[in-house]
């Protein structure tokens, strides 16, 4: 299973946003965390249905959706 296989998008999880493994948590909470200084390690102890290759998978996720070419019409 590749990393970003982790990351699921269903309408009837999350209202369709990227989530991991079909749970109720978004890649979005996850990077959040991260952004506002949580370590790995403190988010797997807060949420331990979470395993360490799930925060891996919503990095290369966010990196994948950031690496978009962008048109400029002119």
């Amino acid at each position: 299973m590749a990393l970003i296989d982790r990351i699921t998008i269903d309408s009837n999880v999350v209202h369709g946003r990227p989530a991991i493994r079909g749970m109720r948590i978004r890649v979005s909470d996850v990077l959040s965390l991260l952004a506002s200084g949580a370590t790995e390690s403190e988010i797997l102890e807060d949420y331990p249905y979470l395993e360490a290759d799930d925060i891996k998978a919503c990095l290369e996720y966010a990196a994948a959706q950031i690496d978009h070419a962008v048109l400029v019409a002119r």
